[in-house]
Parts: structure tokens; sequence; C-alpha cells
């Protein structure tokens, strides 16, 4: 018989919370594991490599569904690698867009930043101006940093 674990030494070695472990469960994307005659999971090696691979793709940024899908591909080893390559590619694509949107984000902290040089008292705080008047879509009284709409997902 091969290794079983219980969910929280599980939870050790693939360093997911017991909380992931049992949504992943729920969403499919790890098989139910069996249980013993007190009801607690135990989990075999096959379980702890699949986490090992779910935290492969979670670390490269990949969405619940396109880890859903690649584990999909990876569960059927008889076909090609192009629908992969397809989502790998789409993945390329979002990360490229998303690195827009932070220089973007970046260029306007840095001018916001601006906007308070050197630190000044709260009341004259460019700084402090600058993100009210965003957040109320007011006219800015000093020099003004341009508003870039946050497109990112959070």
């Amino acid at each position: 018989m091969g290794i079983n674990y219980r969910i929280g030494e599980l939870a050790r070695r693939t360093q997911f919370p017991v909380e992931t472990i049992r949504y992943y469960e729920r969403e499919g994307l790890l098989p139910r594991p069996t249980r013993t005659a007190g009801n607690y999971r135990i989990y075999g090696s096959a379980h702890l490599e699949r986490l090992t691979f779910i935290r492969n793709c979670r670390s490269l940024d990949m969405a619940l569904e396109e880890i859903r899908q690649i584990l999909e591909f990876r569960d059927a080893p008889q076909n090609n690698c192009d629908a992969a390559h397809a989502l790998i590619d789409a993945h390329i694509t979002h990360v490229a867009a998303r690195v827009i949107e932070l220089k973007s984000l970046e260029r306007q902290l840095r001018a916001l930043r601006r906007l308070c040089q050197p630190a000044r008292a709260r009341k004259e705080c460019g700084i402090l101006d600058g993100l009210e008047q965003v957040a109320t879509g007011t006219r800015p009284k000093r020099k003004s940093v341009q508003h870039i709409p946050a497109t990112h997902s959070g």
C-alpha cells in the first residue's frame, strides 16, 4: 500500500492551507480522497503530486479555470499538447497585458509621489490631495496626476 496522508500533513507538505485543499476537492481539481472508518480524509501520493502540479501552475499566476484545463490535458496523455500550447500562449498574452497595466500604475504612482516634494504638513500634502481628488473626481488645486483607471483584478 502507498503512502497515506491526513489533510493536515498533506497541507504541510504542499504548503496549501487545509481549506484550499478542500476547495480544490469541491471544484473537482483534486480527486476526492478515501475516508477512514472515522470519516477522516486519507490522501495518497497521487494527491500530493497533483497538488504540487497545481502549486506550480499557481506560481505562474494561472487562474483556476486555466489550471482545470491544463489538468484535463495532463489527464489525457494520449492526446498531443496543442491545447496546452494554446492555453499557455493565451496566458502569455494575459500576462503581457498585465505588465502594461502595472507599468501604467507605476507611472501614476510616481506622478502622485511627485506632487509632494519635499514632505509637507498634512494640510499641504500633494499625495493626500491627489488621492482625495481621484476618489471624488474633483479638480486638483495644485499640479495634477492624470488618473489611469485600474483594469487589473484584485
